[in-house]
Order: structure tokens, then sequence, then C-alpha cells
């Protein structure tokens, strides 16, 4: 069987500029990066962002529908939630529906660890996929560096006393903005700075990955390179020796930043195995960030296509309550319909099989696997939106197994489902799916009246994640930390406690401990720590042991990547 890799090298990739005219988009509207990738404009944004998406330009719209496709908790087998992201908009084309893909940039720390790339699969990938997982336009590296610039000026200002807008000076104990790199690498957890003659004074720090920086989710919710200065300005990093927060803008960092991250501003387009239009930009984690891409290629998508095909990162439970109460509310998004992709082996695994035994028959261990979808539908449609469930479908599955899954969800949780097949037979094998999924968009006329966060905007964080925490994840109770506790009472002092949450848990569980599978219920959430995220505009809230540098695996995916005799890349995956 041939490799995802071997796969994508075999295709045959239309001129980027081929792609961009099939959208409507001007010579003039795209920057190359070769010959099949480019940057859409920053002049051509706001023209796209006017046109009408079905009648292909001119007058302003209220734009194309936004389908989100997200899953049931990942496992080690894999779900292919990116795949079946490709293979839909894939099967919309084929059908004669304008779509769009609109994905996340894949980080480097993945790649070379457990998870792999992220720029799908088989017969449903985005292309080129090893200038996409690895470099692609430097966007990545355009993050890290306004990151890490702010932190060398923060460090300089201690260095020199520099008196901040109260006259005083920075109190170096209080210091909280990190560096970041982006790859995983747990030796950087936590360090020591300012060693050295002249360099003091010493201080605890550590780094973090790339796509958990604050900077990263601000260029993702940024409406535009106004509101990206001005969010990057609000960044909080330390206090003064007065007490008062010191941000950014009163470092005089925000103006530098925004200039290294002009360009990445810019949403890149890329293509399909099958040459549907994708637009790969942003990505923060779902796990430790709020895992969308960002705000500027979905809108970009919607102008463009009759729907803008998109993913929230991990599980529902993660992803897709992320999307709705962070990008939705921050863009005045509206899904028009939520895929949820399983698979058989993963529902067995979470009905409690070993990893080692999942080809072997079990109806009760899917029976007890079926709950862990039901939870996900049931939580999307107390959002107010349609649902599909997509059965991404492998060699070895049990046909007995997929009709038993495929019956509950029609029967029982009275949803389309359908057994999809695009890794193997591309656009063909998800158009059953793609049917559905119009038709629901279709009937769903007003999906901005349907679309219903499960709190208000303006709700006290704790109150805020006290509902996502027993709502989504069917916790009994949160219980806070007592470094939570005075981070709360220092967020109401400050009149700031009121912005959305962002939960940062393992992904893997309902629960905060990733080793406890199945529809679980009744269990504490523990927050261990609150982070203001000011410029982002939401409050993390770490729960368990998550950590925001991931490190790699006792046998990371690196080992497999090498260059073959032509200097060809091989290994990814």
């Amino acid at each position: 069987m041939a490799t995802d890799i071997e796969i994508a090298r075999a295709a045959t990739l239309r001129p980027i500029r081929a792609i961009a005219a099939g959208l409507g988009l001007a010579e003039t509207d795209i920057e190359p990066h070769g010959h099949f990738i480019a940057k859409i404009a920053a002049k051509a944004l706001p023209a796209v962002a006017g046109r009408d998406p079905v009648a292909g330009g001119g007058v302003p719209a209220a734009g194309g529908k936004l389908i989100l496709v997200t899953a049931v908790n990942p496992t080690p087998a894999g779900e292919g939630k990116t795949t079946t992201t490709v293979g839909l908009a894939d099967a919309l084309n084929r059908i004669g529906r304008r779509a769009v893909i609109a994905l996340r940039e894949p980080s480097l720390g993945p790649v070379f660890g457990r998870k792999g790339g992220a720029t799908g699969g088989g017969q449903a990938q985005v292309l080129p996929m090893e200038k996409i997982n690895l470099h692609f336009t430097g966007d990545f590296h355009a993050i890290t560096s306004a990151h890490n610039l702010l932190a060398a000026m923060i460090d300089n200002a201690v260095h020199f006393g520099t008196p901040m807008a109260t006259g005083a000076a920075i109190n170096p104990r209080t210091v909280t903005w990190r560096r970041v790199l982006d790859m995983n690498d747990r030796a950087l957890r936590q360090i020591v700075s300012g060693m050295g003659t002249g360099n003091h004074p010493l201080r605890e720090t550590g780094f973090d990955i790339t796509v958990a920086s604050e900077v990263m989710a601000i260029l993702c919710l940024a409406d535009d390179v106004a509101d990206l200065q001005a969010r990057l300005a609000r960044i909080r990093v330390a206090k003064d020796m007065a007490g008062s927060p010191v941000t950014a803008g009163d470092i005089g960092a925000a103006g530098a930043m925004a200039a290294l991250l002009l360009d990445a501003m810019q949403p890149n387009l890329v293509q399909s195995i099958h040459g549907s239009p994708a637009l790969i930009h942003g990505g923060p984690f779902a796990n430790i960030a709020h895992g969308c891409n960002s705000v500027i290629a979905t809108r970009t998508a919607l102008a463009l296509g009759e729907f803008a095909v998109t993913e929230a990162g991990f599980g529902a439970d993660l992803g897709a309550e992320k999307f709705a109460h962070i990008k939705c509310r921050s863009a005045g998004l509206a899904p028009a319909v939520a895929v949820v992709v399983a698979t058989v082996r993963a529902l067995k695994y979470h009905g409690g099989m070993a990893l080692a035994d999942l080809g072997t028959a079990d109806p009760h261990a899917v029976d007890r696997g079926l709950e862990v979808i039901a939870r996900h539908v049931e939580n999307l449609q107390s959002l107010g939106l349609p649902v599909a469930v997509a059965i991404n479908a492998f060699s070895n599955d049990r046909p007995k197994e997929q009709r038993q899954v495929l019956a509950h969800c029609r029967n029982v949780l009275g949803v389309a489902a359908h057994l999809c097949s695009h890794w193997a037979d591309g656009p063909a094998g998800a158009e059953e799916l793609a049917r559905s999924v119009a038709a629901l968009a279709d009937a769903n006329t007003e999906p901005h009246a349907a679309f219903t966060p499960l709190y208000a905007t303006g709700t006290d964080v704790y109150d805020a994640l006290t509902i996502v925490a027993t709502r989504i994840h069917r916790a009994a109770q949160v219980t806070l930390s007592p470094a939570a506790q005075k981070q709360l009472a220092a967020l109401r002092h400050e009149g700031l406690a009121n912005l959305p949450v962002c939960l940062a848990k393992t992904p893997y569980s309902f629960t905060a401990d990733e080793k406890v599978r199945g529809a679980v219920f009744g269990h504490d959430l523990p927050i261990r720590e609150l982070r203001l995220a000011a410029g982002a505009g939401f409050i993390v809230a770490l729960a368990g042991e998550i950590a925001t540098m991931p490190g790699l695996p006792k046998l990371p995916s690196a080992i497999g990547i090498h260059l073959d005799a032509q200097g060809r890349i091989e290994g990814l995956s």
C-alpha cells in the first residue's frame, strides 16, 4: 500500500495561479511562493471579503456557509479528522457545490513527535505536503520571532531599570512572559536565565511551544493589522515595582512585533490532491490554546466559496467548544453544520479495548464506545448545530461493526451518518456525506439565529468554566487550586474576569486524566492555574498535568524521516 507521501508525490498539481483564478482572484491578488503555494495579497483581502460567493464576485453578501469538522476524543489509532475535512470539501466540489478548505498550519512539534503531519492522508491531502508540514511560508518562524523579541525587550528593560507607565521599573520576579520554540523539547520547560557576568538578575523562566504562544492566538483572532497591533500592545507580561500591570505596549514592543508578523497575516493558498482550494493559516493547539485556523482565512474562505469547510482541533469537547465560545464569539461567525468524525477502532478503544486488540471483533466494546459519540453529538446539538457523523473507514474494519455504528447514529441518535472511504477513494468516498452536509446547511437558513453558545458574553470566568465542565465534560464540579483561587480574585479585582475561558487539558479524555476513557461523568475537574491572555481576549484555565511545552515520545517520528538518494524527503506522514 502506498504511503501518504508516495500518494502525494504521484499527484499532478495545478499551478497556484490556476487555483486562484478558479476562485476569481486576479494575478495581482496573490503573492506566489513557488509554483504551488501563494499568499493572498494584503491589499486584496478587503475586496475579497465583500464578494458574493455564489455569484462569484461583485456584490457584498453575507458570505458562504461554515461547515465545522470535529471528532470524538483522539486515540493512538488515529481518527483522520483533517483527512475527512479535505475529503468532504473535495466531495462537495464533486457534486457541484463550491467548497473552500480552511485549515491550521502544522507545527513541527507533532510532525517530529508523536502525531505526525497535519495535511490529511491518502487521496484526501492538501499539497505540497512536505512544504506545508515543514517550513511552509515561514509564518511560524515569524510568530516565534515576534514572541521572543518581546521576551528580549522585557529582559532588556529589566537590565536597564527602564521606567514603565507608572514611572516604576519592572519587578523581575513578576515576569510571566516565557520564550517559545516550535519543537517538542521537555528540557526547556523550566530554566534559569540571566547567568553569566553582566546578565543579572537571575530568574526562573522556561519555554512553551510556539503554538501555545499568545502571539499565535492573537494572529488567529485579529481582524486586520490594526487589530493585530492593538492586541499585541495589550499583552500582559509582568508587574512593575509599584504593583501595576506591564504590557507589551508599555515595553514599546508591539510595533516591532507587528512588523515581524506583517506577511504572516496573509492567508496561504494551496490545493488538495483533487484540486480543491485550501487556505492554511495559523495553528494554535487545541489542548493548550483555542485550536482554530485564523479568522482572516475563515472569512476569506467564506467569501470565496459557497461553503467554507474548516476544523477545530482534537475532539469536540475541546476544539468545537473553543471554536464556539472563542473564535465564533470574537469573529461573529456561526457554523451551519457540524460533522463528527469517528472510527470503529476509536469507539472500541473508548469502549475499553487495548490498542493491540482493536482488530478483534467485540460488539460490546463498540456499544460502550457509542456512548462517546453520543456525548459529542449531544454537545454539538446543545449549541444549536445540525450534526452529521462521518465514520472514517479503515481496511481492517469489520463491516458488521461499521453497520452497528451507523445504525446507532441513525436510529438512536437520529442524525445522518455515513461510512466514508475518501482516504482510498478520494471525493467519491465522501459523496454521501457531502450530500447530507449540503442538505443540512441548505435547511439551516439562519445559522446565526440557530447557534446558541452555552454561556453569554461577559459571564464570569469561573461560571463559564463551570458551565463548560459540567455541560460539555459532564464533570460534577470544578476545583480551583489555591494559586488559581488567588488568580481568580485578582482577575475580578481588575475587572478582567468576564473574558471567555480557554480550557487547557488533555484531549484524550473528558476528564483531566488522559488514562480515563469513555463517556464518564460526575468527576472533578481540577484547575491548577488561570492565565490572562489579554491580547487574545480569553483566560486560559490549565487543568491537571497539561504541559505548554510537550516532550518527544520514546520513539519520535523524526527517527523515520530522511532524504533519499534523489534528495527527496521520506518518512513524513
